[in-house]
């Protein structure tokens, strides 16, 4: 039995809250590469709109890709209850040994509801980032640009990237357990 590679995250949140996320790489296209993040701990529950989208022991499935301005999470509720699409803007991705990465995140969240519409989230955060000098203008510009890319891009058919769709939480389960 093969087992399935780790990586670790190492996740700036500015000013200086530091987190480490090990994730499970289930599938490394070049272009992509697709982490399952089991049995998160989140209590109380993260809300999104009012309504649970992550809670202590849920999953979610997350999409990488190298030099891209965000990642991309498959939310699911502890039951396995798909709740949406979550883009996070944040630094391109620096891959260290395959199983290292970092990134910083820039406060903006983009929220893709099952058959909802799409809502940026946490634009106080980003002015308070910005009043507090905890990221540059030049950043913060950055990471609205790259709302605005995926706003554009979720008004085509092809959005989000096919991947998310073909990489269930079921599928990053089994590739865990292949």
């Amino acid at each position: 039995m093969t087992l399935t590679p780790q990586v670790h995250i190492h996740y700036l949140r500015p000013p200086d809250r530091k987190e480490v996320f090990v994730q499970y790489l289930v599938s490394d296209q070049g272009g992509v590469k697709v982490t399952l993040a089991q049995n998160v701990p989140f209590d109380p529950p993260i809300r999104i709109q009012g309504q649970v989208a992550l809670e202590k022991g849920s999953d979610a499935v997350w999409f990488t890709f190298p030099g891209k301005w965000h990642d991309i999470g498959r939310f699911h509720r502890a039951d396995g209850t798909f709740t949406g699409i979550y883009a996070n803007i944040l630094t391109p991705v620096e891959i260290f040994q395959h199983h290292r990465w970092k990134t910083t995140d820039l406060f903006l969240d983009v929220w893709i509801p099952p058959g909802g519409e799409l809502a940026v989230l946490d634009r106080d955060q980003l002015a308070e980032a910005l009043e507090k000098d905890w990221i540059s203008g030049e950043t913060a510009a950055r990471a609205r640009e790259e709302v605005e890319r995926i706003r554009a891009a979720h008004e085509k058919p092809a959005r989000p990237p096919a991947i998310v769709q073909v990489w269930t939480l079921e599928r990053a389960r089994q590739a865990t357990e292949a």
